[in-house]
């Protein structure tokens, strides 16, 4: 398995970390690829595939997600799978993602903001983490990779693109 991440990004390398303690026990082999910017997609690409990726992760990063479609082409031009932590990459042609839902932490987030402007103090308020998470499917991604998403999953997605 591929993990696109851009060491740019300092949350990405605890990401990795935790990665590679999960594949460790799983018994998955990793294959970490390096992307600081657009430039750097192809050959990270040639990369995946010269290691015989089976899947890949991409790791969160703005810079990603401003190119979400070209990521999607390429993972389509190499036939990988890939997983997301927002569905907008899904929407972009992603295979899946399951990450907090925008939505909600940006309903949750007014909430503070409402509560500054009547007075309170942003060092006194908790900090929250997110309560809602979403599974976003794109079938038609799957379909293009000949894979059979199954029942059960799909009936647990918050949303299948189709």
């Amino acid at each position: 398995m591929a993990i696109l991440w851009n060491p740019a990004m300092p949350a990405n390398a605890l990401n990795v970390r935790e990665a590679e303690v999960a594949a460790q026990a799983l018994g998955v082999q990793l294959h970490l690829v390096e992307a600081r910017g657009p430039e750097a997609f192809d050959s990270a690409f040639a990369a995946m595939t010269s290691a015989h990726a089976g899947a890949l992760l991409v790791l969160g990063d703005a810079m990603f997600m401003q190119h979400r479609r070209r990521l999607a082409e390429l993972a389509a031009m190499s036939r990988l799978p890939t997983m997301h932590n927002a569905r907008e990459f899904v929407e972009a042609g992603g295979l899946f993602s399951y990450g907090a839902s925008r939505t909600d932490t940006r309903r949750r987030a007014a909430t503070y903001v409402d509560k500054i402007l009547k007075g309170a103090k942003p060092a006194d308020l908790p900090v929250e983490r997110p309560m809602k998470f979403e599974l976003v499917i794109n079938l038609k991604t799957a379909q293009a990779l000949d894979l059979t998403i199954p029942p059960t999953l799909l009936f647990q997605a918050d949303e299948v693109i189709q």
